[in-house]
C-alpha cells in the first residue's frame, strides 16, 4: 500500500467514524466528518497533507499524488 491509498483509506474511515458518532453518540460527531472533508479539499488545492507527511515518516512507500 502506498501513501495515496493509505491517505484515502484513512480519510474514508474517519468520515464513516464521524458519521457513526454523529448518529449514535452526539451530533457533535459530525464535526469530525466536516473536518476531514475540509482537510481533503485543502490537500487537493495546496498539495499539503498532514496525514501523508506522517505516513511518509512512518516509512510508507510514496505514491503519485503526495511526493
Amino acid at each position: 500500500m502506498n501513501i495515496d491509498k493509505a491517505v484515502v483509506s484513512f480519510a474514508g474511515t474517519m468520515v464513516l467514524v464521524g458519521l457513526a458518532l454523529g448518529y449514535w453518540i452526539s451530533p457533535w460527531g459530525y464535526l469530525l466528518s466536516a473536518f476531514v472533508g475540509l482537510n481533503l479539499l485543502q490537500a487537493g488545492m495546496t498539495g499539503f497533507c498532514p496525514a501523508a507527511m506522517l505516513l511518509k515518516k512512518l516509512g510508507v512507500p510514496p505514491g503519485n499524488a503526495f511526493h
